[in-house]
């Protein structure tokens, strides 16, 4: 899959392909990253990708002409291969695991870094597919988001991860995932020593798969009960998940 992602800041992008897991995403060929430097679309001698806004207000506001050839470099790059175009901002759709799985199931998509005060709203109008929120509050440009998006969708291509972890991760079953130990068996603390829960000792791969699901179970009620009624409502809690979770009488 080939992501191009327009920017003012294409810098930022560089590590995300050579450092940790994701690389390997790259590497294998699994996605293609196009960086697209917005300025180099600006038609004046100051290179200019923003104004002030009509109507007066504060900041500047994303230039429309710029990001139209922006675009229009891209579809020719892409044989005129129509990807959907991605908008980040505060007022679009939760990126969720789900979404992120049908990124990664698909064959790209062209990211907006937006900047300033915002876009002009006629080039979202005519260009934008789909518009993507990180949650309820505001950074200051869209390479933050990109690469969300983009590490979240490298760790689910084959081969960069060991084959299971992707299916154990939170959000992925509709449940957030429980806690996890590894050596020593007892840790010395402040407060006393902390030991691994037996279970996880014992060698019962059943006994440790419900241990699991029911630590999964404990603390999405505690933190996110809506993922909880969320589950109740498509039928994904059976008898012995229901049974438990009447047990923590939260």
């Amino acid at each position: 899959m080939r992501f191009d992602v327009i920017t003012l800041f294409p810098e930022l992008f560089a590590p995300h392909q050579t450092s940790g897991v994701t690389r390997r995403a790259y590497e294998s060929g699994a996605i293609e990253l196009a960086l697209w430097p917005l300025r180099e679309y600006a038609d004046d001698a100051y290179r200019r990708v923003d104004d002030r806004p009509f109507g007066g207000g504060p900041g500047m506001v994303m230039l429309a002409g710029p990001l139209q050839r922006a675009l229009a470099a891209v579809r020719a790059a892409r044989g005129g291969d129509r990807m959907p175009l991605v908008h980040f901002t505060p007022t679009g759709r939760p990126l969720t695991q789900a979404l992120v799985q049908e990124f990664a199931q698909g064959r790209g998509a062209v990211l907006l870094c937006a900047r300033y005060e915002g876009v002009d709203q006629r080039f979202i109008d005519a260009h934008v597919d789909l518009e993507i929120s990180l949650g309820d509050y505001v950074l200051s440009g869209g390479e933050l988001p990109a690469l969300v998006l983009l590490d979240a969708v490298a760790r689910l291509q084959p081969g960069v991860l060991s084959e299971p972890s992707p299916l154990a991760d939170s959000f992925s079953d509709g449940l957030l995932e429980g806690p996890h130990y590894s050596r020593p068996e007892t840790l010395d603390t402040a407060a006393g020593p902390l030991s691994v829960p037996k279970v996880l000792l014992s060698g019962h791969h059943g006994d440790i798969a419900r241990w699991r699901r029911e630590q999964a179970l404990r603390i999405t009620a505690q933190r996110r009960p809506d993922l909880i009624a969320k589950a109740r409502a498509e039928g994904r809690l059976d008898a012995a998940d229901e049974a438990y979770l009447r047990t923590l009488r939260l």
